[in-house]
């Protein structure tokens, strides 16, 4: 893990993810599970839907990031994507009757900060090293 950005970075943002969506649940006793507006953990609103998708999300990395570098650059990828399409749509959904996860502008914030670094990774690093046996020679 040490010699592969991904499985770092997949590694410790699951861990994160985890440990919110598990202190979310500590806060959001009587919200309702699609509340709109959720209650704060530090600067962010979580609703349960919220929490549960933070688990998921959190999971899916610690365990690429655990098991190989292919699912971690996979997974690091594939997260950062819907952090990006997610911090996007967030914007529009504050204050909706669609913000069905509860996101205020600090998630916005995060999610799109997440989605810069999950992408940069999981696309520019870990890149197969070319062997001399598979270039093709010019005569």
């Amino acid at each position: 893990m040490r010699t592969s950005p991904n499985r770092l970075v997949a590694t410790v943002f699951g861990a994160v993810y985890l440990l919110v969506g598990v202190l979310g649940f500590f806060v959001t006793a009587g919200v309702g599970f699609f509340a709109t507006e959720g209650n704060t953990l530090i600067v962010f609103e979580v609703n349960p839907l919220h929490n549960v998708i933070h688990l998921a999300i959190g999971a899916a990395l610690l365990l690429a990031g655990l098991n190989s570098v292919s699912a971690a650059k996979g997974v690091n990828t594939a997260v950062g994507a819907v952090y990006l399409l997610v911090g996007i749509l967030g914007l529009f959904l504050v204050g909706s009757s669609l913000n069905i996860i509860a996101l205020n502008g600090a998630d916005n914030v995060l999610h799109l900060a997440s989605a810069v670094i999950l992408l940069g990774v999981g696309l520019s690093q870990d890149k197969a090293a070319r062997t001399s046996g598979t270039r093709a020679h010019s005569a």
